[in-house]
């Protein structure tokens, strides 16, 4: 079975930076896509970033020049660099990753933004 575990969440004051880590463990043949989606209360849940196997990112409009995703050099792991928060940055950050051709799903670590 392949689990993702999310770190790096907390509270931090708008203008400020936090890193959030994601590690892939289990039997893992493949890694395609990775990625990081957030979930704000009574909003639907959205793409922030994505990385490809060849390094490829994606990111969406709000986060273009704040944020970067990156993966490690072993590749079972992403992580996003977050800097100039934003209260609307305010979520439940997942983690996302495409492995032996399955989508799997971390359980979501919270960054609240306070202005």
């Amino acid at each position: 079975q392949v689990q993702l575990v999310e770190s790096g969440g907390g509270l931090v004051q708008a203008g400020g930076s936090l890193r959030l880590s994601c590690a892939a463990s289990g039997t893992i043949f493949s890694i395609n896509t990775m990625g990081w989606y957030r979930q704000a209360p009574g909003k639907q849940r959205e793409l922030v970033a994505l990385i490809t196997s060849g390094s490829t990112t994606n990111y969406a409009d709000s986060v273009k020049g704040r944020f970067t995703i990156s993966r490690g050099n072993a590749k079972n792991t992403v992580y996003l660099q977050m800097n100039s928060l934003k209260p609307e940055d305010t979520a439940v950050y997942y983690c996302n990753g495409m492995i032996n051709v399955r989508t799997y799903w971390g359980q979501g670590t919270q960054v609240t933004v306070s202005s």
